[in-house]
């Protein structure tokens, strides 16, 4: 599927786009992989880590940016999207931004893939597009919306769209991990609620999945991967256990636990042994697709504290190991 393929990957310089393109090269043979980013220096970074193979091309370009996107997919087969602002409270403090490049940075790389000759492209979304609080989570909705809606657009043998929803990448940039690992080293960490939950999934396991939906979409799914849940509160004591613990908390825009579906999906929904997939309510959806997939229950609902499969915290420990992140 990806051997002497051209793939491009938006916002690449961030932590799963640099853990997809290291899978990529390590275990296919791509004919080229895109690097789309608008940050020079992340890409410089990127280049002298070890990303120098000579399958990379470092396109510097914003995906606000519908004519740079159109010039970067020309011969491109797959396009995997995970360009987006995605801090809760950088979003909350500057809305339109987040607006401007989850949003209509979505429209444009749809455009781009219409009017060129893409075939696949994967969305990356998040748990908090399911009954928004924050503006991020609500910029997210939308993009699944727009890439779902986009099949209808697409001439027959065209571009095929589908979105990957995942819970918290462990480990990723910005997230808890590396915030809680540089609190520790001041001997005081903080915590939001005490109570609070999410779902976790490593960066492996979440290029691996992507992957999945790759070889296995008909465009037009939700993917959604059966994760387990970890407490926050378990998760500071694996990193920092001899910390003084603060609890300053919640913040604008968060919730005490996730949703990764909701009850209203799940009338929608069907699972097989590793994934629930939300099919498309569209009459150009084909109703054989997935027909051996189980419908989930009419009441079904994956929400991070009734998960049935929670992370200990010695679990954590051994993700973080696994993950080369440092632990208490």
């Amino acid at each position: 599927m990806l051997d002497n393929q051209t793939i491009l990957v938006t916002g690449a310089t961030g932590s799963f786009g640099k853990n997809f393109v290291r899978h990529v090269l390590k275990n296919y043979n791509p004919k080229k992989v895109i690097i789309f980013s608008r940050d020079e220096q992340k890409q410089h970074e990127m280049r002298v880590s070890g990303f120098d193979d000579p399958r990379l091309r470092y396109f510097i370009g914003d995906v606000r940016d519908v004519d740079r996107l159109r010039l970067a997919m020309r011969d491109v087969y797959i396009v995997i999207h995970t360009a987006a602002l995605k801090h809760v409270s950088a979003c909350e403090y500057n809305p339109i931004e987040a607006v401007l490049t989850n949003i209509i940075g979505t429209k444009n790389v749809i455009d781009a893939a219409l009017s060129t000759n893409v075939k696949k492209l994967i969305a990356l979304s998040t748990d908090k597009a399911v009954n928004p609080t924050s503006l991020y989570g609500a910029t997210k909705l939308v993009a699944e919306k727009l890439f779902v809606q986009a099949n209808s657009y697409s001439k027959p043998g065209g571009a095929k769209f589908s979105c990957v929803r995942f819970g918290n990448i462990f480990g990723s940039r910005g997230s808890i991990v590396p915030i809680l690992l540089s609190q520790r080293k001041k001997g005081n960490v903080s915590l939001t609620d005490k109570r609070m939950t999410r779902f976790c999934i490593s960066l492996e396991q979440g290029v691996e999945f992507v992957l999945t939906c790759l070889r296995s979409m008909h465009g037009g799914e939700v993917f959604i991967p059966k994760i387990p849940s970890m407490k926050i509160v378990d998760l500071t004591t694996a990193i920092a256990s001899g910390s003084r613990v603060s609890t300053i908390g919640i913040r604008p825009g968060e919730k005490l636990h996730e949703t990764l579906i909701s009850r209203d999906e799940a009338r929608n929904t069907v699972e097989t042994k590793d994934m629930y997939i939300i099919l498309p309510m569209y009459s150009w959806w084909g109703r054989l697709n997935w027909k051996k997939a189980k419908a989930v229950a009419r009441e079904f609902e994956f929400v991070s504290n009734l998960n049935n499969h929670h992370l200990s915290i010695n679990d954590l420990r051994d993700i973080m190991a696994s993950s080369n992140i440092e632990s208490d």
